[in-house]
């Protein structure tokens, strides 16, 4: 790890969001409105960034920007209804995003979906996998399911929308794969920006910032819940809440598919967030 980024993640808590905020503030002021979209999953991570959107937009006197929402074929009820309280609450604009080419082709997780049946732009970027199977089995977060129903959603949504920049909630702690991300960076097909306000941002400063603000969350973390996945890939290793769990002692994507886990470079070289 980096003198400067660990420098930057043991500033007092104030001092991050100040950080953040001078993150969003420099996206806000170099692309215009209708090009910037915020990246929303429903989680501790991207509502926190979204409150700081919201606080920074206030504060500068700039529009909200608009938030897409992933469908990736499985989500959590209590996810949905998180999203529909807060964007009613903080007038947010969101639109889902959904790879319906691939989900309509199954009608439950774990139904097999044949490539030969995909239209030319999901077949293509199977290609990119490496995968030469003649069919995979839908599930959301396995390495063909992942890139189909959340990168090359996203991807397609950017394209025909003209997205040149996106806002992700990634954090240096939280993956290793995450890292060497900087606060602005350069992606290609499409090309755009990535914005990354809370790199900074430690899991425990999340909720510290979520209580000390009063930021609504999804009711799955006072369940055990630290990562919020699909549905059908995430499980709890505790029955207490998120935040009252030994955050610094114990691993926060426990809970997530281990398989993406392990290949998580290789979805991010594909353009996952």
């Amino acid at each position: 790890m980096k003198d400067d980024t660990q420098e930057l993640m043991n500033l007092p808590l104030e001092e991050k969001i100040e950080k953040s905020k001078e993150v969003i503030a420099q996206a806000l002021q170099q692309f215009p409105h209708e090009t910037l979209f915020v990246a929303w999953t429903g989680g501790k991570d991207s509502t926190t960034m979204l409150w700081l959107y919201c606080q920074t937009c206030k504060e500068l006197g700039y529009p909200l920007p608009q938030a897409m929402f992933i469908d990736e074929g499985h989500v959590f009820e209590e996810i949905l209804d998180l999203v529909d309280q807060v964007k009613n609450q903080w007038n947010v604009k969101v639109h889902t995003v959904k790879n319906t080419d691939v989900s309509n082709k199954a009608q439950n997780i774990g139904d097999s979906i044949k490539v030969k049946d995909l239209n030319e732009r999901n077949r293509q970027e199977i290609e990119k996998l490496g995968f030469t199977e003649d069919s995979f089995p839908f599930e959301p977060e396995s390495y063909v399911g992942n890139h189909l129903m959340k990168t090359v959603a996203m991807n397609l949504f950017m394209e025909k929308n003209g997205v040149k920049a996106l806002s992700t909630a990634i954090r240096w702690d939280e993956q290793e794969a995450r890292i060497e991300e900087t606060y602005l960076s350069q992606r290609t097909n499409p090309d755009h920006t990535r914005v990354h306000p809370i790199l900074h941002f430690k899991e425990r400063d999340i909720w510290n910032t979520i209580h000390q603000y009063k930021i609504p969350f999804c009711s799955l973390y006072y369940q055990g819940y630290r990562s919020l996945g699909a549905k059908g890939s995430t499980t709890k290793d505790s029955d207490i809440p998120a935040w009252e769990q030994d955050l610094e002692n114990t691993t926060e994507r426990g809970g997530r598919g281990q398989d993406k886990e392990q290949i998580m470079s290789q979805l991010r070289s594909l353009g996952y967030m």
